[in-house]
């Protein structure tokens, strides 16, 4: 309970809670024990088997049900008195917004992803509200950190990680490793199968370049008018594991000094008839019930730490295809890889195992490929519950405006100097921040060939994060995203999607200045157009180079390096992180270099048996998310202490 002087604080205080996962029960737990009298709750999720090991909340009895729901029923029975209100909602949805927020006087974090990170740190500044963000990385790295508007640095004041990237010709030519057939699946495969149709894809034009029957000129990928969708499902399989790998193999000196890969066709181990195969339609539930949409439930498969053979793997890549042709027909051309997504896992899972047992590659369990496929180290409850507290603590002093004593607190795994917590002292803004201090950027793109499109995709919303992005040139409005748009506004931003920056009805070239609105995180920015010819094709593959606010490092500097993972289910290392999953705050940033040495040991021990590196120590966010701290013990970027 809280102490007697910190009470009339904590009593009178409105808490919003966003995530009730790992983090999100320990500190709910804490918060109703400290006192707390008014709790609200966000989270989007139900309780998966998974969590039960760690969210001590929730019981096998609650599996299926809302994390937010079950954790205040949980609460409620020895803290009755309280107010705990949740909402079983995305926390992006457009109820909670800007007045939403100012309702209360702190925000705590317990997230597991940057995209909704972000989100929330755009609204608590607009609604000026102070914000505690939190994360974890099994038993390394965890931090809690705190974010007032104008007198501490914003959660986005230092740009986050590059996540790991692999090249092309190695994910779609010579995979050696499992993460390599991981990102062959899901961001070539999956995308080609079941997402936008105008991304550039090669798998089918490789295919066609090498032969020259007529029939290979077609699109392989394209579901033919009144094809049964299993004959279809089949032919895919043939094309990608056995057709391609053929062409593959024509091109010999490629094989000189690695392993052939083996082409694998359906008819090897598979019978004409799929229907003695492939499992019931009435085992996947109600037909709008899209979460239970599952090839393993369809197939009787029940243990995700099975490893399938090559026939199991067959069967679910088969049954996964069918299943999203069948039932959830309408998102196909809209999907993106969740690891969230079961029906998706799965089907990146088995074929992924199926290029991996083509070329010679250890198969691995549909729980190690989710791993993998969506960065994850698995979350250790004793670091959530000292994240949980260290929040409350936090929050305390937020409420009762103690500024002086404000920390930001990470977790060591290996104490030194007789210390397990670190804790650092908040910076002032970054004034460069393009979020809370509204510096324009600056992006060096050719006007004569990009899109529109690729502006929206790759810098409005990957990089900058925006949601419902509005895109103005002087008065001129070139795009807009929006429920209240009516159908002819539609289609003009639709076809201007598809043009040339330099061909808009009002050109986009050397000069230029875009002003980019988010209504709904009441966000704006400005980024200055440079055109550019030429672009280096390894160091700059997006053909963009966006300045003004420096990107931090990559994730992983060298495919070679391998990274210890101390929850980790597999040896692999991880692969890209979809844009919503990296955060970072350096540490280097927040304190002075002789403060780092003396609380790091650059001796320590990997569990790994590794030399442990001080720039390479790993962060991950609340429920698995992976980021690293890279160059833990330099200083390039120095900032003033907050006074």
């Amino acid at each position: 309970m809280a102490s007697l002087k910190h009470l009339p604080a904590v009593k009178g205080a409105k808490v919003l809670m966003v995530g009730a996962g790992g983090i999100g029960c320990e500190l709910l737990k804490t918060l109703a024990l400290s006192g707390f009298q008014d709790i609200h709750i966000i989270d989007m999720d139900t309780i998966e088997v998974s969590n039960l090991n760690r969210q001590f909340l929730f019981r096998q009895s609650h599996v299926g049900q809302s994390k937010a729901k079950v954790a205040r029923e949980a609460v409620l029975k020895f803290r009755p008195h309280i107010s705990i209100t949740p909402y079983h909602a995305n926390v992006k949805d457009s109820d909670f917004n800007v007045d939403f927020f100012k309702q209360f006087n702190v925000v705590l974090n317990g997230l597991d992803n940057l995209d909704a990170r972000r989100h929330v740190n755009r609204l608590c500044l607009a609604a000026d509200v102070p914000l505690i963000e939190s994360g974890t990385t099994g038993f390394l790295g965890q931090q809690v950190t705190v974010h007032v508007k104008g007198r501490t640095e914003c959660y986005e004041c230092q740009p986050k990680p590059a996540p790991k990237t692999y090249p092309v010709c190695t994910i779609t030519s010579t995979p050696s490793k499992f993460v390599h057939c991981i990102v062959w699946a899901k961001e070539l495969l999956f995308a080609k199968l079941f997402g936008d149709k105008n991304q550039a894809n090669d798998l089918n034009v490789r295919s066609s370049d090498g032969a020259s029957s007529s029939k290979q000129a077609e699109d392989v990928f394209e579901h033919r008018k009144d094809e049964d969708i299993e004959q279809y499902g089949r032919r895919i399989y043939d094309h990608v594991f056995g057709y391609n790998i053929e062409v593959a193999l024509s091109n010999e000196e490629t094989w000189k000094n690695r392993n052939r890969p083996k082409p694998i066709y359906s008819s090897e181990f598979m019978p004409n008839d799929l229907s003695q195969q492939n499992g019931s339609m009435e085992k996947n539930g109600a037909a709008n019930d899209i979460s239970s949409v599952s090839a393993m439930a369809s197939l009787g498969m029940k243990n995700p730490q099975d490893v399938w053979s090559l026939k199991e793997n067959s069967r679910v890549f088969l049954e996964a295809l069918k299943l999203f042709f069948l039932k959830r027909e309408k998102e196909i051309g809209n999907l993106t890889f969740d690891k969230d997504d079961q029906l998706a896992v799965e089907f990146v899972t088995a074929a992924a195992n199926i290029r991996a047992a083509s070329f010679g590659i250890p198969l691995h369990s549909l729980f190690e490929a989710k791993g993998i496929a969506g960065n994850i180290v698995h979350a250790v409850a004793t670091t959530n519950a000292i994240i949980a507290g260290l929040i409350v603590i936090e929050a305390i002093k937020v409420l009762q405006n103690d500024t002086k004593n404000y920390r930001m607190t990470y977790c060591l795994e290996h104490p030194t100097r007789k210390m397990l917590l670190m804790p650092v002292e908040p910076f002032e803004p970054n004034r460069s921040c393009y979020v809370c201090s509204e510096t324009p950027l600056s992006l060096e793109i050719n006007t004569h060939r990009a899109k529109l499109r690729d502006f929206v995709e790759k810098i409005v919303k990957a990089t900058l994060g925006m949601s419902l992005p509005l895109i103005m040139h002087g008065s001129a409005l070139l795009y807009e995203v929006g429920d209240d748009l009516d159908e002819e506004m539609v289609a003009n931003y639709a076809a201007n999607l598809d043009k040339v920056l330099s061909e808009l009805p009002t050109p986009v070239t050397s000069g230029t200045m875009l002003t980019i609105e988010d209504l709904q995180q009441e966000l704006s920015c400005q980024i200055n157009i440079k055109h550019r010819e030429e672009f280096d094709e390894e160091k700059e593959p997006d053909g963009m180079v966006l300045s003004g606010w420096t990107q931090a490092p990559s994730v992983v500097k060298d495919d070679k390096e391998s990274i210890a993972n101390a929850g980790s289910t597999s040896n692999e290392p991880p692969v890209e992180a979809e844009k919503n999953d990296e955060i970072e705050i350096p540490p280097e940033k927040k304190r002075k270099l002789s403060e780092v040495s003396e609380a790091v040991d650059p001796d320590l021990s990997s569990v790994d048996g590794d030399t442990r590196n001080p720039d390479k120590l790993q962060v991950l966010d609340d429920d698995d998310e992976l980021m690293i701290f890279d160059n833990w013990d330099s200083v390039t970027n120095k900032k003033i202490r907050m006074q």
